[in-house]
């Protein structure tokens, strides 16, 4: 399984929180592995603490042009641009995947501009942390997670397979294989409503004094509400037909909640909560 990247020069663009992830873990297994990040701080850190064997502030010309694999780690406006400039520097047969939270608005586009020597096979690990930055790299964060790949028509099976590999050895417990629609409305479900529920709850009231009152179901709820506003509100707005169709139903299922508890219905409340149960013992076996 490791022949399918091993002896390659991998390069990371975008070295944050999931870049640095996939650097730690790279570079752990003993590949090579170099990244460019527009943070010089970040590049210093990375190479100083063995996450990257060498990095650098700018599309360095030479790391770019010996690179066999790119894993990029940028938002998607960002990813767009970046490839459409660099491009011309992409070595024959280089292999690309991402880490990026959304996949329609962007896969058919970058794939449309890469010659066809050049593969980009789209994944997402679903993994995360609440914090930010190269210095709270951990590629623990992917051991037991989920690992999805997106890939289309443009894609053949070797460039399939390479990616699902790329999953396994960094330690993803379950790959799925979705198209890049499939991707989008289920992210708009199990990831970005459940971010917009987390913010909702910290919005909606404003007494500073909570925090002296509650409790674990609280503090579980709102694990995600401390949210990189820049990187989300675009990620909301290049899913949006999804997340307004899931955050409709979700409204619809609160005002059913709210009428049976206006109704004094405690039979139809019990009914919801055992359908809840039901559903819920997927997640935990």
């Amino acid at each position: 399984m490791m022949n399918w990247i091993s002896n390659k020069n991998i390069l990371i663009v975008g070295l944050g929180l999931m870049g640095g992830s996939y650097a730690k873990g790279l570079s752990r297994l003993g590949f090579h592995v170099e990244a460019i990040d527009k943070k010089q701080s970040s590049i210093d850190y990375a190479v100083a603490h063995g996450i990257i064997d060498r990095g650098y502030a700018y599309p360095d010309e030479t790391a770019i042009r010996k690179a066999d694999v790119m894993i990029f780690a940028l938002y998607p406006e960002i990813l767009l641009s970046w490839i459409e400039e660099q491009k011309h520097l992409f070595k024959y047969g280089l292999l690309i995947t991402d880490v990026t939270g959304v996949k329609s608005c962007v896969v058919y586009e970058v794939q449309n501009a890469l010659r066809e020597d050049v593969e980009y096979v789209p994944s997402h690990p679903m993994a995360g942390r609440e914090v930010y930055g190269v210095e709270n790299a951990d590629d623990g964060i992917f051991r037991g997670a989920n690992f999805i790949v997106a890939p289309t028509e443009k894609n053949t099976q070797e460039g399939l397979e390479w990616c699902k590999c790329l999953g396994k050895i960094l330690g993803f417990r379950k790959i799925s294989v979705l198209t890049p629609e499939e991707h989008d409305e289920m992210i708009g479900f199990v990831s970005q409503l459940t971010h917009v529920i987390a913010v909702s709850l910290m919005t909606c009231n404003d007494n500073t004094h909570l925090v002296d009152y509650t409790g674990d179901s609280f503090r579980d709820l709102t694990r995600i509400a401390s949210i990189n506003d820049e990187m989300w509100s675009e990620l909301f707005l290049l899913n949006k037909e999804y997340l307004v169709r899931h955050l409709d139903s979700f409204i619809s299922e609160l005002s059913q909640f709210r009428q049976m508890l206006s109704d004094g219905d405690r039979e139809g409340l019990r009914e919801k909560m055992r359908l809840s149960t039901e559903r819920h013992s997927y997640f935990i076996k």
